[in-house]
């Protein structure tokens, strides 16, 4: 963690691989010994004795030899090559940007290159010196000596709260927290005229380890290097100068040594499946990864808690169906041996006529998730998405006070190394890189047209992307189109009396596997699409790929569903008058209790594969292989040679570079706000989707502790205010979900159908007679020549059979036209979504209302920050201008036939003083405007 001294921290880390051409006189083959003078040493720079002053410094006595090192005896430089030339180019990048690095008053300590390949580090110090700037022209609040008390809500809500403390005390984590938390230490952006005000007991530790790390990224990714006008670290790693650049963790986060560290804290009472059970660190997380970080894991942390009566009200609406479906009329009806309805074939010449009653269990099974409860569930889920978003604003807002994130700005961000790049060579087209007009260069930047092909690029491709999906969509319906006529025609009564059941379970496992392979491929497509755009920002650049990635998953994980949902059985036309996708081939139909239980099927297994596969097993095992891959890749580059100046124990700097980078948030978000999705824009086919969400979340969220913690570069702390796009996405799934829920009750479940003929066409006013109401007949001397069973024993006592649709019997004059009842039952479905829709939405607007977005208590508490930031300021100011005085007042009984320059100055500061006690006012108020 320290320089070789041991006392100087490592803040910052930069590793590469460098590659040398050695050659040495025959008489020392096979000899390390000319080798032996330089393995001992380390360069280092020494901010302490000059600027830019380079030492080199013993590993063992720690002695300064003011000298370059002398050559090793032997070795002579030979010609370089096209590679060659390649790797000297980098170093000599690499020796300016390290030189930029001290000049800016960094320290930096070198490992010697004593093989003739390797990898390499440089650490980088940042002292009191350029912390101190940094953190004044980066604004970041910094703890003052000044703590006021937060005055917390009295009567029923402090008792509440008092008696949750002491029922949750075993769930709350061991880690160290404010003494008294009825206090807050006084915040206030660090400057270094009014350093007074801060509680600084101690430099090194003023700044922790995670704010160091931040100023020195800060540091490097403003330099520049003249070589092929790279800015910042970002170019550098881009053109492959540097190979990672990273800050270290805060030691070992398991071992047999008592040092604790924040790291093996957070490992301890967070990052293991062990503590599943307690609640997160998150002042812990946001100390030692960042704010942005730290929104994260709150964020899920909420969704995790709000899923519990998400899944209890689920249960109870699962279980409300298991109890009611003894007394479902239709389904007993349905099951019924003696109520012979005797159904059309389901295929043409191979398929038999058939009992309703072989579907039996279908229809039993669709009840559990189709009746009366799960109107009411989906309403609930509305609410419960709604209520969801504005506790999330409410906490984001209270961890906004506690963090000191109140009032942050838009840091300007520095332009991406490829937009650079980019902006380079439209330079060079057009020829302006001279030195007269280099000041307009500056202002020169890419305009629409030259994102042009960028745009057409993403608008082709994600279309075509999306057509993609919906032809995988029509593959797997054309295989379950063809497998059913195929089983159809098996000697087997099994395999006969089963085909609807092995169609679908395999369909959805095509389906999974489909959307697991897409998935990945958009992943990679989505990023590709954001790099041709050449955005400017990083914050730019995610947020394009997020929408784009986000658009192109969310058509490939619920394509499937929807065409089942709201496509599958629509348009198969009836008996004697099918629709036909190939010749021979119909178009599928919905089960005789209708397409919900497959709904239901497809969506469990596409969910719950989802999460098992993509989100654990992927995660879990992945990261692995690269980890694995990397260091197989550095064995194999690397010689073996023996390198003196490695100790036996490997540094924090060397098991950091073993682990994988980090690559952002992006994937973490993402898989949770598919999960939201499924959660609630299909919810009401399947009551039970938030109790396998709030399972797979308690483990999702030991799984990303355990990655950040043990197998992930430490990443760069970067302040955030809030969670950026992805509550705007959240918000648009929870309206959408509100519609798509609406006409699943009205079109894909027989809600509406029952409703119609319970108060409409029943003569009793139960739901007796409803199978056969909602069955059509059929002559099945108008079927089609070919289309017949073939040896069909029924064949000769059949003269009608029954097809489920709202349809005119053949004794009709406008036989098989809809009916009086189709049109009737068509027009209560919109009414209901219309009124469902409205309803909710109303529901919606008005819980959002009743919710303010600020808490009271932290509204009326950056009120008062606001006014004891004042007072202090005042304080110490009239209590420097007393000190002031203290000096003065005997300076001038003392000297009062001084020199002429004593006279000035003490005039000067007696001047000062009376200005100051004069006008209190004024200096008040000039203490407001600061």
């Amino acid at each position: 963690m320290h320089f070789r001294d041991s006392k100087r921290k490592v803040d910052y880390v930069l590793a590469y691989h460098y590659r040398k051409r050695l050659a040495r006189h025959p008489a020392g083959v096979g000899s390390p010994e000319p080798m032996h003078g330089s393995a001992s040493l380390a360069l280092v720079s020494n901010g302490g004795s000059g600027k830019g002053c380079v030492e080199l410094q013993q590993q063992d006595g720690g002695q300064h030899a003011p000298q370059e090192p002398p050559r090793p005896l032997g070795v002579e430089v030979i010609e370089l090559g096209p590679l060659d030339t390649l790797e000297e180019e980098k170093r000599l990048q690499r020796e300016e940007y390290e030189r930029s690095l001290v000049e800016v008053g960094l320290e930096i300590e070198k490992d010697p290159e004593n093989k003739s390949q390797g990898l390499s580090f440089v650490r980088i110090h940042a002292p009191w010196q350029v912390l101190s700037r940094e953190a004044e022209l980066l604004k970041i609040k910094m703890p003052t000596k000044k703590m006021y008390e937060i005055t917390e809500e009295g009567g029923i809500l402090k008792t509440l709260n008092e008696i949750w403390c002491k029922l949750t005390k075993p769930l709350q984590p061991q880690v160290p927290q404010q003494e008294n938390t009825n206090m807050k230490t006084l915040s206030y952006p660090f400057s270094r005229e009014k350093i007074y005000l801060y509680n600084i007991k101690d430099k090194e530790t003023f700044f922790d380890n995670a704010t160091r790390s931040r100023i020195v990224h800060e540091i490097l990714k403003r330099l520049s290097t003249k070589a092929r006008n790279s800015t910042g670290i970002g170019t550098l790693i881009a053109n492959h100068v540097y190979d990672a650049a990273y800050p270290l963790h805060d030691g070992e986060y398991e071992g047999q040594n008592d040092d604790m560290n924040e790291r093996k804290l957070l490992y301890r009472e967070w990052a293991r499946y062990g503590v599943f059970y307690k609640f997160q660190p998150i002042d812990l997380i946001r100390k030692y990864f960042g704010e942005k970080i730290g929104l994260y894991f709150a964020w899920l942390g909420l969704y995790t808690e709000f899923l519990i009566p998400s899944s209890v009200v689920g249960i109870i609406v699962f279980l409300y169906g298991c109890i009611t479906i003894e007394g479902d009329i239709p389904s007993r009806e349905m099951c019924d041996q003696h109520n012979a309805f005797t159904m059309c074939p389901l295929c043409d010449k191979f398929c038999d006529y058939w009992n309703l009653s072989s579907a039996c269990a279908t229809a039993r099974a669709s009840h559990l998730f189709d009746n009366p409860a799960t109107v009411v569930f989906s309403i609930f889920m509305a609410l419960w998405a709604t209520m969801f978003l504005e506790q999330w604003k409410r906490l984001q807002m209270r961890l906004s006070y506690f963090w000191d994130l109140t009032g942050l700005e838009e840091e300007e961000e520095h332009p991406r190394p490829e937009y650079e790049t980019k902006l380079l060579q439209k330079k060079l087209k057009n020829k302006n890189i001279t030195t007269e007009n280099s000041n307009e260069d500056e202002k020169e930047k890419l305009t629409w047209s030259d994102r042009m092909p960028g745009y057409a690029a993403n608008f082709g491709l994600i279309l075509f992307m999306i057509m993609l999906t919906f032809s995988a969509v029509f593959g797997v319906i054309v295989y379950r189109i063809t497998t059913a006529a195929a089983l159809s025609f098996s000697t087997n009564e099994t395999t006969r009396s089963n085909v609807r059941v092995t169609v679908t379970a395999t369909a959805v496992i095509i389906n999974l596997v489909v959307i697991l392979i897409l998935d990945e491929i958009y992943g990679a497509v989505a990023k590709w699409l954001t790099e041709i755009e050449v955005p400017k920002t990083e914050k730019t650049f995610e947020e394009r790929l997020i929408l784009k990635a986000f658009l192109l998953k969310f058509v490939n994980s619920y394509a499937p569903i929807f065409y089942v949902a709201f496509f599958k059985g629509r348009f198969v036309g009836h008996p004697g008058h099918y629709v036909y996708v190939f010749e021979g081939y119909r178009i599928q139909e919905c089960a005789p209790g209708g397409c919900l239980m497959e709904l239901c099927i497809q969506l469990s297994i596409i969910m719950l594969g989802k999460q098992l596969i993509q989100n654990n097993l992927f995660e879990i095992g992945i990261p692995k292989l690269k980890k694995l891959f990397r260091k197989l890749k550095d064995e194999r580059t690397e010689p073996k040679e023996m390198d003196t100046n490695q100790s036996k124990d490997p540094q924090q700097w060397d098991l950091d570079y073993l682990l994988e980078p980090f690559t952002g948030l992006t994937p973490e978000y993402m898989e949770m706000i598919i999960q939201f999705g499924f959660v609630t824009l299909f919810v009401a086919s399947f009551p039970l989707a938030p109790l396998f969400a709030l399972l797979n979340n308690i483990i999702e969220v030991r799984l990303d502790a355990k990655k950040f913690v043990t197998e992930v570069r430490r990443p760069d702390t970067v302040r955030a205010k809030d969670i950026g796009i992805w509550y705007n996405i959240l918000s648009g799934i929870g309206k959408l979900s509100v519609i798509i829920n609406a006409f699943v009750i009205a079109v894909t479940s027989d809600f509406i159908p029952r409703l119609m003929y319970q108060y409409a066409y029943s003569q009793n006013g139960t739901m007796h007679g409803f199978i056969n109401h909602t069955l059509s007949y059929f002559n099945v001397s108008h079927l089609k020549a070919g289309t017949q069973p073939e040896n069909s024993p029924f064949a000769q006592d059949v003269l009608f059979c029954r097809f489920k649709d709202y349809r005119e019997p053949p004794w009709s004059q406008n036989q098989y036209e809809f009916s009086k009842q189709y049109w009737a039952v068509l027009s209560a479905r919109l009414a209901f979504v219309i009124l469902f829709q409205n309803l909710v939405m109303f529901l919606s607007v008005l819980v959002d209302w009743m919710i303010p977005d600020i808490p009271k208590d932290i509204s009326e508490q950056i009120k008062k920050e606001k006014s004891v930031l004042l007072d202090f300021f005042l304080k110490e100011e009239h209590e420097k201008l007393k000190l002031i005085e203290s000096f003065i007042a005997p300076d001038k009984q003392k000297h009062k036939s001084g020199t002429k320059g004593e006279r000035i100055r003490a005039a000067s500061f007696c001047q000062f003083n009376r200005c100051q006690k004069g006008s209190f006012a004024s200096f008040s108020s000039q203490h407001t405007e600061v």
